[in-house]
């Protein structure tokens, strides 16, 4: 049985094109037409990312929550900043316990005003990497993040099995260290926090790319994450190789990118130029070649 990953969509985002506005003139059409298109596209969550939604952000969440409802029984992923608004929008769910936190990180405020409250929905939740100083440096100061985050979760009553833990997925163009401490700190998880899930926000990893490359880069970032059983990414379910590669679909592709990250090489002149793509994109995000626009024609 090949693995496969929940995939999260992220396309109704308050950055969309389709979706930004509809949001802030509170029209629901191209919003409930997109949360159907990406469930028949094989979302297992619809991320609804509203920002951090200072102005109306309760009464955003709450509207766009029973919007996407209407139309499709697909779980929510709620995506806000805004505590005030993340509360508000799960309770306008049909079913509170349903919806996915998205999310808790480490900062005082955020963990003070969220935990009580996911806590007494039952909901699962995202415990994001992100501290009062910022993102951690390394997979150990993840790690360190990470154990205290839980346990605050567990101290009130949220079991392990409800925390999707979310390393932070960094940019390529910011060099390959941000993304290998990410993969470090996913191989130290189940030792750290057994049965918690793991997710993570794939297409952070070609942000600032341009965008007919970035399928390239979000398709091998997910196959390196699957070596650790990454459980669950927010990601393009347009890209519909991605998401058969989510699905399980492509076993040679990911060997391949797995065989290079311990450390065996294949002979590129030997490679299929679908293995080739792969394997020089792979070179990139393992920081073996250093990132450039051309890495696929070099």
């Amino acid at each position: 049985m090949s693995q496969t990953v929940v995939c999260i969509a992220e396309s109704i985002n308050i950055m969309g094109k389709r979706t930004g506005q509809a949001m802030r003139d509170r029209n629901p059409g191209p919003i409930q037409e997109m949360a159907k298109e990406e469930t028949e596209l094989g979302a297992d969550y619809l991320d609804l990312n509203i920002g951090p939604a200072k102005k109306d952000g309760p009464d955003l969440a709450a509207w766009i929550v029973k919007v996407v409802e209407e139309v499709v029984d697909t779980p929510i992923s709620l995506d806000t900043t805004n505590p005030e608004a993340m509360i508000a929008g799960i309770k306008a769910s049909k079913n509170p316990s349903r919806v996915l936190m998205n999310s808790i990180s480490a900062q005082p405020e955020r963990m003070e005003k969220l935990i009580p409250f996911a806590a007494e929905v039952g909901c699962d939740v995202v415990a994001l990497l992100w501290g009062p100083e910022g993102m951690p440096r390394d997979a150990n100061e993840r790690a360190a993040m990470a154990v205290d985050l839980i346990m605050a979760l567990n101290e009130a009553g949220i079991p392990n099995e409800k925390i999707w833990v979310d390393p932070i997925g960094t940019p390529i163009t910011l060099g390959a260290d941000q993304i290998l401490e990410g993969l470090n700190f996913l191989a130290m998880l189940p030792d750290i926090a057994p049965g918690c899930k793991s997710t993570i926000g794939l297409s952070n990893v070609s942000n600032g790319v341009p965008h007919h490359l970035r399928c390239y880069l979000d398709r091998v970032y997910l196959m390196m994450l699957m070596k650790y059983n990454i459980y669950s990414a927010i990601l393009n379910i347009y890209d519909k190789e991605l998401v058969e590669i989510a699905k399980g679909k492509h076993p040679d592709w990911v060997k391949l990118v797995h065989d290079m990250m311990d450390g065996d090489e294949p002979d590129p002149s030997k490679l299929s130029p679908k293995e080739l793509e792969i394997y020089k994109t792979a070179r990139v995000l393992l920081g073996k070649t250093i990132f450039s626009e051309s890495w696929l024609e070099l």
